[in-house]
């Protein structure tokens, strides 16, 4: 995999160009700002950027800034984005786009390797990766909770994993139920949540993160 990566901490920067390095990726191009990102991603064209959402100069929001335009200039490159906390606002923009290949995640998900690694392959694939704290979150704050209060336990367990990216095999072996399972839990979700008119992956994922976006 062909990455670039935009983080301003030296410390936290080296060590996943170390880390990606080691697992076999090929690091183009390693920045501390959006701007620098920028040019980083017209002049090498990486499968996936992973950016930081607060940068120099201002530390505000120029991370996510930089990643929407990508996703506009260069729909083709995956982005993942990591935050230091849960930022309802910048995640909703995020998730409420265009959703294949895209990823947020909290920076402290980044020291468990495995799970991070996993996320940078689903965006890589054109998939999507979302934290499951943050989509705990947004499930919780939805402006829909009527409708979501329609759902049992385990179809808001299928939907938080459906919010992260997961597909249908793997939401069956994260929740240990079967694949068929797991597509009749996702029909009674569509149909609660009046989008059954919704199919395909990306854009059921699309669908329900717009749904739950503030």
């Amino acid at each position: 995999m062909r990455l670039v990566l935009a983080e301003d901490s030296t410390l936290l920067r080296e060590g996943l160009v170390r880390l990606l390095a080691e697992e076999g990726h090929q690091v183009l191009a390693a920045v501390g700002d959006a701007v620098a990102l920028l040019a980083a991603v017209e002049r090498e064209r990486p499968d996936v950027v992973v950016a930081d959402v607060r940068m120099p100069p201002t530390h505000s929001d120029e991370g996510l800034r930089a990643a929407l335009e990508i996703r506009d200039r260069w729909p083709g490159v995956g982005v993942l984005v990591l935050s230091q906390y849960i930022e309802k606002r910048y995640a909703t923009e995020l998730l409420t786009g265009q959703s294949e290949g895209v990823g947020y995640l909290l920076k402290d998900r980044v020291v468990q390797v495995d799970e991070f690694l996993d996320a940078l392959e689903r965006v890589a694939k054109g998939r999507a990766a979302f934290d499951p704290e943050v989509v705990r979150q947004l499930l919780g704050g939805s402006p829909h909770a009527d409708l979501l209060g329609r759902l049992t336990a385990r179809e808001r367990e299928v939907l938080a994993e459906m919010a992260q990216g997961h597909t249908n095999a793997a939401i069956a072996g994260r929740l240990h139920i079967s694949q068929s399972a797991v597509e009749k839990h996702i029909n009674a979700i569509f149909d609660k949540l009046e989008l059954s008119g919704e199919s395909g992956y990306s854009r059921r994922v699309l669908a329900v993160l717009r749904y739950l976006g503030t």
